[in-house]
């Protein structure tokens, strides 16, 4: 595992079990992964979209049999969210997306046409977003992404908080 991605997904577990400790059994939307296997070793039970369009197909999540819905850096590749967002039956929330950040263009993958961020939100915006589409935040947390290079990027990225996760109710 990369190293500024274990660190993104510590902070990323540490805040799910702040929120909502385990068991809990969740819906993470996106293909399994290593943090849905890391959440299962912690004693949650984690079910996983099959890699569907959620811009169209939303339907999965429509399971009332799950305490909680997670989102770790899925929005910000979604045309439409709110249409899923508003779709959510479960009365949980727990996301994380990537924050704009000012000094940097949005993230588009030079290899995977697919992986893309149609969406870089600022915190705010994306508040917005969760209270149109019928969510209370309950509490959030932002932190910082530093990589070990060279230059004026890296030095900003060290200060300015790139990830922001969001708990909220309905």
């Amino acid at each position: 595992m990369i190293e500024h991605h274990k660190k993104r997904y510590n902070h990323t577990i540490e805040f799910l079990q702040k929120v909502l400790p385990a068991p809990a059994t969740i819906l993470d939307l996106g293909v399994r992964n290593e943090i849905s296997e890391l959440l299962e070793t912690l004693g949650y039970t984690v079910y996983n979209t099959k890699g569907e369009d959620l811009d169209i197909d939303f339907q999965t999540v429509n399971n009332q049999q799950i305490d909680a819905v997670t989102a770790f850096e899925i929005f910000e590749h979604l045309l439409a969210p709110y249409n899923v967002l508003k779709a959510i039956k479960a009365k949980k929330l727990i996301t994380t997306i990537p924050l704009k950040l000012w000094f940097a263009d949005a993230y588009r993958s030079k290899t995977d046409k697919w992986d893309r961020h149609y969406h870089e939100f600022e915190d705010w915006q994306f508040d917005w977003l969760l209270e149109k589409s019928g969510w209370d935040i309950k509490t959030s947390e932002k932190w910082t992404s530093p990589i070990n290079k060279i230059g004026i990027r890296p030095i900003l990225r060290k200060f300015t908080p790139r990830y922001y996760a969001v708990y909220a109710e309905r």
